[in-house]
C-alpha cells in the first residue's frame, strides 16, 4: 500500500511538478517517506504537504524537495553538506542519488530521533552532527554542493567559503517566513546568484542566521 501511495505522490507532485532529473524521481520513488513522519501523521505521508515533525520544525512538501534536489545537480559521489537535518528525509533522497552526505541538527533530541530513523531505514552512511549549521562543518569542506533547508536573512558567505570550485548551493533566503529560492554558482572563483521561486521554509537559527 505504501508503495503505491510513493509511486502516486511521484507522479503527481514530482513528475506533475516538472521535475525531470532521473536520479531525483528514481531516489524518491525509493525512500520511505512514512518512515520519516510521525506516526500519528502516517496517513498524510503521501500527500502534497508539508507536515509537522515535532520541536517547531517541518518536513518539506515532497515537490520542494525534488526542485532543491533536482538545482544541486548530484550525478553520483558529490560530497554535500546539509544544514537542517529535521526529519532526514531530504537527507535521505540525497545519499540514494549518489552523494556523500553530511548533515546538520541543531536540535539534540530530534537529532538522535532522526538518526534512528535514518538507520534504521539503511542508511548509515549519511554522517549526522549535532550542532549549528550556520556556521557550516568546517573539519570536512569544502563540498561540492550545500543545501540549506532553512531560511536565511541573507546568503550565508560563510558557507559560500566552504563550497569547492565548480560547487553548487541551494538556500532559502528573505524574511523570517517569507523566502525566495537561490542557486549559488561558484565559478572561476566567481559567486554567480541565480533567484528561482518564493519558498517558505523555517527560520536558520544560529551564530550565523537568526538569532533568538
Amino acid at each position: 500500500m505504501q508503495t503505491l501511495l510513493r509511486e502516486k505522490m511521484v507522479d503527481t507532485f514530482v513528475i506533475g511538478a516538472g521535475i525531470t532529473d532521473p536520479r531525483v524521481i528514481s531516489a524518491m520513488r525509493k525512500v520511505p517517506r512514512h518512515a520519516f513522519v510521525e506516526k500519528a501523521l502516517l496517513h498524510h505521508a503521501y500527500e502534497g504537504k508539508s507536515l509537522p515533525i515535532g520541536f517547531g520544525q517541518t518536513i518539506s512538501h515532497p515537490s520542494t524537495v525534488a526542485l532543491m534536489s533536482q538545482m544541486l545537480s548530484i550525478s553520483g559521489g558529490e560530497k554535500v553538506l546539509e544544514i537542517g537535518t529535521g526529519s532526514g528525509y531530504q537527507a535521505a533522497v540525497l545519499a540514494e542519488m549518489g552523494a556523500k552526505v553530511f548533515t546538520i541538527e541543531r536540535i539534540p533530541e530530534l537529532a538522535r530521533r532522526t538518526q534512528k530513523v535514518l538507520e534504521a531505514c539503511g542508511y548509515f552512511s549519511i554522517a549526522l552532527r549535532i550542532g549549528d549549521g550556520s556556521v557550516g562543518w568546517n573539519e570536512h569542506a569544502p563540498y561540492q554542493r550545500i543545501i540549506i533547508t532553512a531560511g536565511a536573512p541573507t546568503i550565508p558567505e560563510n558557507l559560500v567559503s566552504q563550497l569547492e570550485e565548480n560547487g553548487r548551493m541551494v538556500v532559502p533566503v528573505g524574511k523570517w517566513q517569507d523566502q525566495k529560492l537561490y542557486l549559488i554558482e561558484k565559478i572561476e572563483g566567481k559567486i554567480i546568484i541565480n533567484e528561482q521561486n518564493r519558498s517558505q521554509f523555517v527560520p536558520l537559527i544560529g551564530e550565523k542566521g537568526w538569532i533568538i
